[in-house]
């Protein structure tokens, strides 16, 4: 795909991506876009990274699911034999405790993945929004709650960031011509520029009048 192509997907990915219900989505995007950056900046860290840090978070969320599962299972069994009591309240606490510490360790791990990812690509693309995304969802996988939101706002500099990206043109290369100077000599051989008191020619050897 383009560059524009690219820019448009992780955009639109970005966007997504701060909507609870459409990340999925939001960050398959993202990771496409990714991989054309990659490849049109040609330095493979821009999607790894990404893809690390995407797969640390769905087993963040595959663990918490487990553990969730694992609280209501409990649930079940313990007020099933016992009465309530501390017991359950332990069992109860002790669980969610679990559930948070995977989510909260899981979601600082994926967020450094996407921090370098992101820096890679603002280096790449000397679009500063990319830097500023990573340490703002950095800092927002590190505070629970209050955290939700600088994501939302990381991803939306993101976007802004893919959206402002310029293509890479390259400077058309200059030819320079050396003009003779006037009453300069020519070698009658290979047409080559000689000393007005040269006695053989500086490029084919030869002997000039």
């Amino acid at each position: 795909m383009s560059l524009e192509s690219n820019k448009t997907l992780g955009g639109i990915g970005a966007i997504l991506l701060a909507i609870p219900f459409l990340s999925l989505i939001g960050i398959i995007l993202v990771l496409i876009a990714m991989k054309g950056m990659a490849d049109y900046y040609n330095d493979d860290d821009i999607f790894k990274n990404a893809l690390y840090g995407f797969i640390f978070g769905i087993v963040g969320v595959i663990a918490l699911v487990a553990v969730i599962l694992m609280f209501a299972f409990g649930f079940s069994t313990t007020s099933s034999i016992t009465t309530p009591g501390s017991t359950f309240a332990f069992t109860g606490f002790g669980l969610f405790v679990i559930s948070v510490i995977v989510l909260y360790g899981f979601s600082i791990v994926g967020a450094i993945f996407y921090k370098k990812s992101l820096d890679s690509l603002s280096e790449k693309s000397n679009e500063e929004n990319f830097k500023t995304a990573g340490l703002i969802l950095l800092i927002g996988a590190a505070i629970p709650l209050i955290g939700e939101i600088l994501k939302f706002v990381a991803w939306i500099l993101a976007a802004i960031g893919f959206f402002n990206i310029k293509q890479v043109t390259k400077a058309p290369e200059s030819t320079v011509s050396v003009l003779p100077t006037e009453g300069a000599q020519f070698c009658k051989y290979c047409g080559a520029p000689t000393q007005s008191d040269a006695a053989f020619c500086a490029k084919c050897g030869k002997k000039v009048d």
